[in-house]
Parts: C-alpha cells; structure tokens; sequence
C-alpha cells in the first residue's frame, strides 16, 4: 500500500500561501518582516540564516516559496522590477554571444536588448517565431546562447508554442527564457514545456491589484547560470522590499480565482466586438478564428487570460479618441490587476514601435461584463 501522501494542487498553494503559517503565533496570513539587518549568536554564527536585507529577506524567501511551489520549480527570486529581472538574466551573457528574441515583444524587453547589444557586444537577432522555421534559421545562423520569447506577444497576442520553442532552442545548445507574464502558472505550466528560465512582471496577474512593482524568476534548475542570477540581484541591489513581498504572496492567494474571472470576462468581450462594426479585428488567442487558438487551448488549461486588442475600424486618430471615452475602462497602461484599462499602445511605445497605430490594448478586469461591454459600445459610437 502507497501511504505517500498526494502533492497538494498549485491551486491549493497558493489559497494558503504555501503552508506559510507563522508557527510563533499560529498566525495564518505570512509576517511582514521589514528588518535590514540580523544578528548573530554567541558563536557569532547568523541566527536565521540572514545577514542583510539586500541579498534576501524574510518576507521575500516566503514570497519566493510560494511563486515556486505554485510553478512546480525548485526556486524562485524576487526584483523590485521585471526590468531588474529581465536585465539579470541578459547580465549572465558573455560579449559576442548571441540571443534570439521575438519581433513583437513588451517593448521594455526589446530597449535593453538593443542597448546590450551597442554597449556590450552581444549580438541580436529578432525573428517572427510565429514563421515557419524562422526561429530554427535564426538559431543556426550562429552558436546561440539564449532564446526569449513571450507565450502570447505583446500586444498582438500571437501564440507560441513553448514545447516547439524549447526542442529548437536545446537542439542548438541554447537555453530557453519565457516571458509568461500575461500567462502565470494558473494556467501554463511552462517548465515542463521545456523553458529553463521563467519570467514574470509580478506587477501584473501574480500580484493583480495594481500596488506593488515587482520581477520574478523561476528556474527548472540550480545551475551555475542560477547561481550568477542570484549574485546579480546581490550586487545590484535588485531584491523584492518586504512591504512589496508581503502584498505579493497576498495577491497570489487569489490569482488562480482571479486570472479564471478576467478569462471568461476576456472572452465575453472578445465575442461580442469580433463582429462590431467599428471594429476591424480582435486580437485574443481565446476565439476560435485565432491563428494560435489551438496551441493556446493545448498550453493554456486554466483560460486564455484577460488581455485582448482592438483594431478600431480607422486610423490612428479614431483609435485614442476611443480609448479618451470610456467610463468603466481606465485608460492607463500596466495589466493584469482587478481593474479594467485600455491604452492606445503605439503612443506608450513611440513613434519606432511595430504596433498598428488603431490598436488599444485591454486589459480585462473582474468587474460586471456587461458593464464592459456597454463602456466598450459607447465608446466606439
């Protein structure tokens, strides 16, 4: 007889927050631990086990445990920023190295590889990987050390295939970052797709609530790429604060609950204003006329997430007065809170940026649908 008992689900981790009771108190929600320092005994040996809060914190290793047992890895960290952890990771490249990354991309992504690659002499190549064999051309155009890609691009929203990404990228000796942002481990599971470092703007879906700013990563591994991650984050000052920490493991108590209600409002919203008639296209891999519709239904089993695009039927113009209109949606950038925001995302990025000129991008909250919907009727009149 098996008495081994059975692994609780993702879920189930992060309602209790990874078992993360206080066992002086018996208290149930994680302390909030804000000291910067920590003593030793009298053998001069640490206490706990931490010295200072700029190479790990309490609250953060809480926080961390968490984002890890929910990610089915065996360790996560912590940034004050997703840019603190994204530069992290490009900080483990060597000059004349080279990385593949996506075309359509989170902008701030795309600044640094090309500042890393005038400052520091890594070389870049970005590709359309939803093309056929693109991503294979550009791998084996020369030895590559790295690939990035995001689940779903932003903000177009086209699918990639992180198990097809991953066999590519390893079949070439490189190693494989996917940025799952907008797709947290509620509905991706993307370790055992094949990635070997995740990201997440935790700012967004893993915090949801749109009052903290944080990075994280997760990694399938304890290597020596991991290992100089870690020193990074020490030498750069890069932790997660522990007020930002403790709202964190708060937010991913309720992210499997609340990536489920944006989902179905996403989708919902999608439907409806797929056939509008001041509105040429809908971006959300949910619809079935979505090129990636399948992939995403086969990567994504916890729903498609709650961000979509409109292409406003007519130009640049028409598309930011609509986004000026509404009343329900906030215009504002970010993603992934409570709280539904529409941006005209040409503008956040710059007169350089891919993005069509009539994209909004939306970010679908947990309110009323139908209240959506109406905000979204009135302002497209």
């Amino acid at each position: 007889m098996n008495d081994k008992p059975k692994p609780l689900d993702p879920a189930t981790l992060a309602a209790q927050a990874n078992h993360a009771i206080d066992h002086t108190t018996g208290a149930v929600v994680p302390v909030l631990e804000t000291s910067t320092t920590f003593a030793r005994d009298q053998d001069y040996a640490l206490a706990g086990g931490y010295e200072y809060a700029r190479d790990t914190n309490p609250t953060a290793t809480v926080a961390e445990s968490v984002l890890a047992a929910i990610s089915r890895a065996p360790e996560a960290l912590l940034f004050n920023a997703g840019m603190a952890a994204i530069t992290a990771v490009f900080e483990t490249l060597r000059s004349g190295e080279h990385v593949v990354a996506q075309t359509i991309m989170y902008h701030g992504t795309g600044a640094w590889l090309r500042r890393i690659a005038e400052t520091r002499g890594i070389v870049v190549t970005f590709v359309d990987v939803t093309q056929a064999g693109a991503l294979e051309a550009a791998v084996q155009s020369q030895p590559t050390a790295m690939v990035w890609v995001e689940v779903l691009a932003n903000p177009t929203w086209d699918v990639v295939d992180i198990a097809a990404v991953a066999q590519v990228a390893h079949a070439a000796g490189a190693v494989l970052a996917v940025d799952c942002t907008v797709a947290p481990p509620c509905t991706l599971d993307a370790i055992t797709l094949g990635a070997d470092l995740v990201f997440h703007s935790a700012t967004k879906y893993l915090g949801g609530h749109s009052d903290l700013t944080a990075g994280a990563l997760v990694s399938a591994r304890d290597d020596a790429r991991w290992s100089e991650i870690k020193r990074v984050r020490t030498l750069t000052g890069g932790i997660i604060s522990p007020f930002d920490a403790w709202l964190l493991v708060r937010g991913m108590r309720t992210l499997f609950v609340r990536y489920e209600r944006a989902s179905e409002n996403a989708l919902a919203l999608a439907r409806h204003f797929s056939t509008h008639s001041r509105v040429a296209d809908v971006l959300y891999p949910g619809l079935q006329s979505h090129p990636g519709h399948e992939i995403a239904k086969r990567q994504m089993a916890g729903g498609f997430g709650g961000m979509l695009s409109v292409l406003v039927a007519g130009d640049e113009a028409a598309a930011r007065q609509v986004a000026t209109r509404t009343k329900v949606f906030i215009p504002a950038t970010s993603l992934g809170g409570v709280e539904s925001l529409i941006e005209h995302r040409k503008t956040i990025e710059g007169p350089n940026s891919p993005v069509p000129g009539n994209l909004l991008r939306i970010s679908v909250g947990i309110e009323s649908v139908a209240d959506l919907i109406a905000d979204l009727e009135q302002a497209l009149i």
